[in-house]
């Protein structure tokens, strides 16, 4: 079969992942939407377990920033980025976080998204983990193994990155694609090989498993947390948008210095140990910068990664998704 047929297949099966998706987005969207006028007043935060966003939801210091504006924060939890942007991509959510691969499938749908933040580099918070007495003892022991890992998320750039660099193609493993929650089930039963997992479920696993770690993320990849909003919600909130990153600035220093009683906050909210949460939360230090030239060529690269994979259906141009400010926007409606 020619590589342009291969393509044309591809991108039938995207479309028709995406229709499926959105569809049930929409549905769930419908059961829960307020009126337009009612949604003008509401910021609504798409979060997951852990994170930034977890941790300023926790400290509701957001909520009273907001309250004089008369605008009402409504948190959404995902159980991971791709089923998050999914919800943007249909105007669930207005704002949102994920790992560094999430954006480029969501991009790469025609997702109406712009990053508008970025994490810190924190490759020690991602790894891939099989169980303590595997007789896996490296990456290039993951010839044929059934690897779980949650489609599309940031460990799936891991996964490509540790493969590639001990020459294996992705195509030598078996890939098993399972949410966190399935992952860790099949884990425990060893029904799987190894894992490719992020924090705090790889601290989890660790603690309650037994995981032994063949490698994290430190040489691969920075895995970077990125904060991302909808194009029509920056066009027409940017006053909003504004004071939500000042607060979750001041959230990222908070924490860095009160790791305990960031992991008491927590450990309330996801329900997790607090050791567990502690032993993620400490790994590496938190921060949020603006988006920059650099941060965009890290992007690129794995955008391209993917589409050279086969994994995306077109080669994206990640630039054309970033707000890089108030001049930015101003940019985007002169245009």
């Amino acid at each position: 079969m020619s590589i342009g047929r291969k393509r044309l297949i591809l991108k039938a099966r995207w479309f028709s992942l995406l229709l499926l998706s959105a569809g049930l987005a929409l549905w769930a969207a419908g059961c829960g939407s307020s009126a337009t006028e009612n949604q003008e007043k509401t910021l609504r935060i798409g979060y997951q377990k852990f994170g930034t966003l977890s941790i300023l939801k926790a400290r509701g210091t957001l909520e009273k920033r907001l309250e004089p504006r008369g605008v009402r924060v409504e948190w959404i939890h995902f159980p991971a980025g791709p089923q998050l942007l999914e919800a943007m991509n249909v105007g669930s959510i207005d704002i949102g976080h994920t790992g560094n691969t999430p954006p480029i499938f969501a991009q790469a749908a025609k997702t109406p998204l712009l990053y508008i933040a970025s994490g810190v580099p924190k490759p020690e918070n991602e790894a891939i983990v099989v169980p303590a007495d595997s007789p896996i003892r490296s990456v290039k022991d993951l010839r044929g193994k059934k690897v779980a890992l949650n489609k599309g998320s940031n460990v799936h750039y891991l996964l490509l990155q540790a493969l590639d660099k001990e020459g294996l193609k992705y195509e030598d493993i078996q890939p098993v694609y399972l949410p966190p929650a399935d992952a860790r089930a099949a884990f425990a039963k060893k029904s799987i090989d190894a894992w490719v997992i992020w924090d705090p479920y790889y601290a989890s696993a660790e603690r309650d498993l037994g995981a032994r770690t063949i490698t994290d993320a430190r040489g691969y990849t920075t895995n970077r947390e990125f904060i991302l909003a909808s194009e029509t919600f920056v066009q027409e909130r940017e006053e909003i948008i504004l004071i939500f990153l000042e607060e979750l600035k001041k959230t990222t220093d908070w924490f860095n210095e009160h790791p305990e009683e960031t992991s008491r906050l927590l450990s309330k909210q996801i329900g997790m140990d607090v050791k567990t949460v502690e032993k993620a939360i400490t790994r590496s230090k938190y921060g949020l910068v603006p988006m920059n030239n650099a941060i965009v060529e890290e992007q690129q690269q794995i955008a391209d990664t993917f589409f050279e994979a086969g994994l995306i259906p077109e080669n994206i141009r990640v630039k054309q998704a970033v707000w890089f400010g108030e001049k930015s926007s101003k940019e985007r409606k002169e245009k």
